[in-house]
């Protein structure tokens, strides 16, 4: 599966748009990673525990959509986006989505 940020595939012409396609994850940040965080911003530094989560929500928010978009039949998403946000009253809760167009190339 070809995912890709553009609208389009230089070399590659879309022969069929299959429609919008998301994918989405919601990862729950314990406490050590809370007090890693809180220790990094009061001294100073990256919060890679947090960077770690990103990253691994990202990755499964698209893995996501590009199970959704196969099971379309297609073999590509363009235009593809990648939201984060906080959720849960206490904000204890990070997630991605994935937004893209399925395609057939």
């Amino acid at each position: 599966m070809l995912v890709i940020t553009t609208p389009t595939l230089e070399g590659h012409p879309i022969q069929q748009y299959l429609g919008m396609v998301s994918g989405e994850t919601i990862a729950g940040v314990n406490m050590f990673k809370d007090i890693g965080a809180s220790l990094s911003n009061m001294f100073g530094g990256r919060a890679s525990s947090y960077e770690n989560e990103l990253q691994e929500a990202a990755r499964t928010a698209v893995g996501e959509m590009c199970g959704r978009a196969e099971q379309m039949g297609a073999n590509a998403v363009v235009g593809v986006h990648v939201d984060y946000f906080t959720a849960g009253a206490d904000n204890g809760m990070l997630a991605a989505i994935a937004t893209g167009t399925a395609v057939i190339v």
